[in-house]
């Protein structure tokens, strides 16, 4: 009942937040053609045209130098994060709120801030006197990006849940109450249904690394629903980062029967050169594969409730009151996306940190380390 409870309000956030959202860009949008036409201006229709519905969603997703969270009557709802910069030719050390960047609308101190779509962050460069980008002049960003900033929540929050659960078990041990009622069933479960069955005997060994990354995977699964928050799990270098520490557990996990069985496969002797090499490329498949999963999927719902959003505003470029029309399908349809993301958040960690799982029990392979006896695979 209590984690109803606690949808329910998300959802009620969401969904005031959504048409406070909506019911401003109206007025704003009446009131720019309400005084143009006082002023006596004639003014073309707008058409969908002067919208860059591809060029917003990138927006969406981008690692900026802030938290925004709305605009209101021309004014920017944001929290400004400290720009960290070292430029040998500009001074050396620069360092100064993201807010003096104006959101990209003024230069600051000879420097400015640029979109990079491709690689969907934010690009600090030098300018010159004449206003143009000096590409010769190089700059060295040290800046607390909102993912940066966001993972260090996360981190924190992890290391005060987990300590604070921790304390529970000093002492006279007593029933599970609070927080520990609600991280000591998912821990259970993370040892009873994740590492026993793919690690067998050995499992306690890597139930630390299993239980931070479903946990921080988790935790910022669910702070990324926040709006105005980052998406760190969407962002493929977070992704990179979690799956390459997990291939080098999987590796220095892996004995001398799994590179045997890489490179002299039990198959007839016409067949193993081919799959010699589609083994060989498994290692590196393998932790390409949680990569794309988890930055796959944690993009996707976002971008749909983005579009959903959009959509209202597409509509109301071609006429105000279709726009109108089609606000409440859009918010009912968001709110249902958003739901099913609250359900993806949880199913995400617990399929990355599983996979990683069979993994490493499948690098210990030819190891009697089951107490049937038997191999990962086998499970």
């Amino acid at each position: 009942m209590a984690i109803g409870h606690i949808r329910s309000r998300r959802i009620a956030v969401l969904t005031g937040l959504i048409m406070l959202v909506s019911v401003n860009l109206f007025a704003q949008h009446e009131k720019e053609h309400g005084d143009q036409a006082g002023a006596g201006e004639t003014t073309a229709p707008i058409t969908k045209e002067e919208m860059n519905p591809g060029l917003i969603l990138m927006e969406h997703i981008l690692d900026k130098h802030e938290f925004h969270f709305a605009d209101y009557n021309g004014h920017s709802i944001s929290i400004p994060l400290p720009i960290i910069l070292y430029a040998p030719d500009k001074g050396g050390l620069n360092v100064f709120m993201s807010s003096k960047f104006h959101h990209g609308q003024e230069d600051h101190n000879g420097f400015r801030i640029l979109a990079d779509h491709e690689n969907g962050k934010e690009t600090i460069v030098a300018v010159g006197g004449d206003g143009k980008v000096a590409e010769n002049v190089a700059v060295y960003d040290f800046s607390m990006t909102r993912n940066v900033v966001q993972m260090l929540i996360a981190l924190l929050l992890l290391v005060w849940i987990m300590i604070s659960v921790a304390r529970r078990y000093t002492g006279v041990v007593k029933a599970p109450t609070g927080l520990q009622n609600a991280i000591e069933p998912v821990i259970t479960f993370i040892r009873d249904d994740v590492a026993k069955p793919n690690l067998g005997l050995r499992y306690q060994k890597f139930m630390p690394y299993l239980l931070t990354v479903f946990f921080f995977i988790l935790i910022n699964n669910l702070v990324g629903l926040i709006p105005g928050a980052a998406n760190v799990t969407g962002n493929i270098t977070v992704t990179i980062v979690l799956g390459l520490i997990s291939m080098l557990v999987i590796l220095f996990s892996t004995n001398r029967h799994f590179w045997a069985h890489i490179f002299n496969p039990p198959v007839p002797v016409f067949v193993k050169p081919i799959l010699t090499i589609v083994e060989f490329l498994g290692v590196f498949i393998k932790p390409i594969a949680l990569i794309i999963r988890l930055f796959a999927n944690m993009v996707a719902g976002h971008m749909i409730i983005a579009c959903l959003i959009l959509m209202i505003f597409i509509f109301a470029n071609l006429a105000p009151a279709a726009g109108i029309a089609f606000s409440p399908v859009s918010i009912l349809f968001t709110v249902f996306i958003y739901a099913i993301e609250l359900l993806v958040a949880f199913i995400q960690a617990y399929i990355f940190t599983n996979l990683t799982a069979v993994f490493i029990g499948l690098s210990m392979e030819g190891e009697q380390f089951h107490e049937e006896g038997n191999s990962p695979a086998h499970h």
